[in-house]
Order: structure tokens, then C-alpha cells, then sequence
């Protein structure tokens, strides 16, 4: 028997491999660059931003919450100018099942189980209440896909983005930025110095030594850049409300759903990870 928090943690490590294929495969960004978007991060920010409607770049800036200032309005509405927003957020469905079948293979994307994840992935992705929960409440009013393999894509980024507006949540309360939650992650991960991150390394050098200064006042991290003991538990912290924060839309699903899903699950966020979900 799964505990709430504990069911939202093992929901995130098999789902978040079947979400990276958007970002780390091939197809996505092939589908992307065929309508026309310059660069991949245009087709990030195009498609990713899309079910929010033609919103400023503030309010991108906002919703997505760790790039740092500037970098949305690199890419919004400038993106969306020739190509329109459903046309972004169609390539994007079509590019990552098209990954998923690729890595899974004829046998296993086209199994009974898989179909089955779809549905009870789907069933959870949909009954969560969306106060509060603005990335996910703008996938909500997108329609799903009928094919299982793009349901099951579909309905996990659902997840992704339900889960990803509670740690913001997480984060805000616990006053770490979008950039400071970045050189914690780092660190939580063994990278150091947190500045090499590959999420952050291309920022200006001083504007990354001033965020490291201002969690270093705050007792955060040392004077080597590594975590504190205050630092080391307030991260954790952070990432346990993230987990409570994720649990709702599993309340949809019996306990007997949840087992039969997390089985389902398994050979398939299996055979993503090993392939690096490229």
C-alpha cells in the first residue's frame, strides 16, 4: 500500500521518462522546425506556452518560473507571430509519440497494457482541481488524444505540469527563485559548482555569482558553494511539499487502479530510461 506523497513520487520517476522524449528526442524538435521555428528554444516556448493563449512574455516568464529575466521574451510572441500556437502544440503531440514508438517498439507501444496505462494515467490526469495550477489548468483545456500512445504522452505531461505548478508553489514559499532553485537542484544532484549546471551555465557570470552570494547570506551555502546544513534541508523540504502538493489526482484512482498502473508503468518508463528517452 502506497502512501499519497509516496504514490506521487513513484508517478513521477516512471512518468517524467515518457515527458523527456518531447524534450530529448529527435522527432519533436524535427516536427518543430518543419513549421518554421528558428531554433529549438523557439519550439520550446512556442508549443510549451501555447495552451496559455497568446500571453506576453511576462506572463510565460512567470507561469514557467526558473529562466531567468529576459529569457522568454527572446522567444514570445516573437515565435508565434508566423505560426500559430495550435499548430506548435500539434507538432509537439505528434513528435513525441512518435518518439514513445520509436523507443518502445512496435510490441510494446502497441500493447494491451499499454493501453491500459493511458487510460488510468488519463483518468488521474484529468481530476484534479486546477486552482492554483496554471500550467496544468491551460493543458486541461486541451483535447485528448484518442491514440493511446499520445494519450499516455499527453496525459503524463498533464502530470508533469500539474506536479511542476506545486513545486513553484513549493519554491515561493520557501522564497528560492527560479535561478536559486536551479544551483540547489545542482547541488542536490553532486554538481559542483553549482554554476556548471547545464540549466544555468550560460548565464552572465556575475549575474550567477550574485545568486550564489544571496543563498550564501541566507546561510544556504558555504563559502565553497556547497550546501549547508540549513541549505541541504531546505531543498529537501522544498521537494517533500512538492510530492504532497502532487498527490491529488491520484485520489481518483482505487488503490487496486494505482498497482495495476505503477505495473503497467514499469517495462515501459523502463525501456525509456535506458534509451535515455532519445
Amino acid at each position: 500500500m502506497w502512501s499519497m506523497t509516496g504514490t506521487a513520487r513513484r508517478m513521477f520517476e516512471l512518468l517524467e521518462p515518457i515527458c523527456l522524449v518531447t524534450y530529448f528526442a529527435d522527432e519533436c524538435n524535427e516536427e518543430l522546425a518543419a513549421l518554421g521555428h528558428r531554433t529549438y528554444w523557439d519550439g520550446y516556448f512556442a508549443s510549451r506556452a501555447a495552451p496559455l493563449g497568446r500571453v506576453p512574455a511576462q506572463v510565460v516568464h512567470a507561469a514557467f518560473y526558473n529562466f531567468a529575466e529576459g529569457e522568454a521574451a527572446r522567444h514570445i510572441p516573437s515565435a508565434w507571430e508566423t505560426i500559430p500556437p495550435e499548430a506548435s502544440v500539434a507538432a509537439r503531440e505528434r513528435g513525441s509519440a512518435a518518439s514513445l514508438r520509436r523507443i518502445l517498439g512496435e510490441e510494446l507501444a502497441g500493447s494491451p497494457g499499454l493501453v491500459r496505462a493511458a487510460d488510468l494515467t488519463t483518468k488521474a490526469a484529468t481530476s484534479a482541481p486546477t486552482e492554483g495550477r496554471v500550467m496544468y489548468a491551460g493543458m486541461r483545456t486541451l483535447a485528448v488524444p484518442s491514440d493511446p500512445v499520445a494519450r499516455l504522452w499527453h496525459s503524463a505531461t498533464m502530470l508533469r505540469e500539474h506536479r511542476g505548478d506545486g513545486h513553484i508553489a513549493a519554491l515561493v514559499g520557501a522564497r528560492i527563485g527560479g535561478t536559486e532553485a536551479h544551483v540547489l537542484s545542482a547541488l542536490a544532484q553532486g554538481i559542483h559548482p553549482p554554476e556548471s549546471f547545464g540549466r544555468i551555465h550560460h548565464l552572465p557570470k556575475q549575474r550567477l555569482a550574485a545568486v550564489v552570494n544571496g543563498l550564501r547570506e541566507r546561510g544556504l551555502v558555504d563559502a565553497d558553494g556547497r550546501f549547508t546544513d540549513a541549505g541541504r534541508e531546505t531543498q529537501q523540504r522544498v521537494e517533500a511539499l512538492t510530492d504532497e502538493l502532487a498527490a491529488p489526482p491520484y485520489d481518483a484512482l482505487s488503490p487496486a487502479e494505482l498497482d495495476e498502473l505503477i505495473a503497467e508503468l514499469e517495462p515501459i518508463s523502463a525501456r525509456l530510461v535506458a534509451a535515455g528517452s532519445r
